[in-house]
């Protein structure tokens, strides 16, 4: 996880499009009291836990999936969660290798009870195909939050319990860099203000879209630092992130920025 942190200070310090404001950092610490408000792992009520191997099964898939949802304005994470969660409970084969090995997209809409196409449903259904038979390769975004969710999910104990979970980095996905461009902490050009403003997208793989995600990964680094010496106790950055994702989730005047990915 160093080359997320070492990549991502790299950025920030060559950024063209979002700035990191260290007064701002220095106040969202501030106003947290020295610790990070408690925000327990499925908080929401949303997720599948049987405290067993079928759970680990289920965080596989739902992280699997986890990714561009804004294209259809009704579907978001707890529809995935959900519907993830009500097939398990009516058929705990539902993710059994042979079967995820052979859904189709209409499939998957009616495992998930969705009544349309779902967005990037094809790759969706590929990379289904790809779990379990070796060959899937994560990005970092979505093999830590897989890694964190099997943590948060069993309390750091038995399939949870990873000696190094403070190695782990924020997840850079849409909503939290938003929330800490709400809070001061990230300042964007013009340019990339009015793009998210527009609603415009904001292609994989651009300067802008790079940046966003890195220099919130730098950020959330940069306040896990400052208050672990204001508290004189580890901070670990996951617990930052499940923070700001709380803050921005429930917020629908929340604008993020729009990019078309299986990555986040």
């Amino acid at each position: 996880m160093e080359e997320v942190r070492e990549s991502s200070a790299w950025v920030a310090r060559n950024s063209s499009h979002v700035t990191i404001d260290s007064s701002g950092i220095e106040k969202v610490v501030e106003k947290m009291k020295e610790s990070i408000p408690k925000v327990e792992w499925d908080y929401e009520g949303i997720h599948y836990f049987d405290n067993g191997p079928l759970t680990v099964q289920y965080l596989f898939v739902l992280d699997a999936l986890n990714f561009c949802f804004w294209p259809d304005k009704d579907l978001n994470y707890d529809h995935l969660a959900k519907g993830l969660k009500e097939a398990l409970l009516n058929d705990n084969s539902a993710f059994d290798a042979d079967r995820l090995q052979k859904y189709t997209g209409p499939e998957l809409c009616e495992l998930l009870k969705w009544p349309r196409q779902l967005p990037l449903e094809e790759e969706r259904v590929h990379l289904l195909h790809e779990v379990y038979k070796g060959h899937q390769v994560f990005l970092y975004k979505r093999a830590q939050i897989f890694a964190a969710d099997l943590w948060g999910a069993f309390k750091g104990q038995g399939y949870g319990e990873f000696n190094d979970i403070c190695s782990i980095t924020m997840f850079a996905d849409y909503i939290v860099p938003a929330v800490l461009q709400q809070f001061g902490v990230l300042k964007y050009s013009s340019t990339l203000a009015n793009a998210i403003q527009a609603s415009s997208i904001i292609v994989a793989g651009t300067e802008e879209e790079i940046e966003l995600r890195a220099c919130s990964i730098y950020a959330v680094e940069k306040m896990r630092e400052l208050l672990s010496i204001k508290s004189g106790k580890q901070v670990l950055s996951v617990e930052l992130d499940l923070w700001l994702w709380s803050v921005g989730v429930p917020c629908p005047s929340l604008q993020h920025h729009r990019t078309l990915s299986i990555y986040y």
